[in-house]
């Protein structure tokens, strides 16, 4: 593969994944109806966490989006992944059973793991 596809499939991943994560954020940096509905009274988390882990979110999918940073983009990539797999784990903890629409996770997840591959092939060359 060269230089030239693997930068094409890593910017167009990183910035579906970017992309999804900030407007997955954007409804809790100052919380929502829709967005406490959800996180508080359906997940039962604090209403302040809300807030916490939008902001996480915009941060690490704003590092993961600009060239170089490698220390932290990696801290970032983790970060961002830790609240996909949370928001599985939540979605089942607080029904008691899968779900089948949590497969739409898979729409952020894949860009992501894409995104992740392709930056490390990049920096490994």
């Amino acid at each position: 593969m060269t230089t030239k596809t693997t930068n094409t499939i890593y910017w167009i991943s990183t910035i579906i994944f970017g992309g999804l994560m900030i407007f997955s954020a954007v409804g809790g940096i100052q919380p929502t109806e829709d967005a406490i509905k959800l996180m508080h009274d359906g997940l039962g988390y604090p209403v302040y966490f809300i807030q916490f882990i939008s902001i996480a979110k915009l941060i690490g999918s704003i590092v993961i989006l600009i060239p170089g940073l490698k220390s932290i983009k990696e801290w970032a990539y983790a970060g961002l992944f830790f609240d996909l797999a949370g928001a599985v784990y939540s979605g089942i903890a607080s029904s008691g059973k899968f779900d089948p629409m949590m497969l739409s996770m898979l729409a952020w997840i894949i860009p992501g793991i894409i995104s992740y591959y392709y930056w490390h092939k990049k920096t490994m060359r």
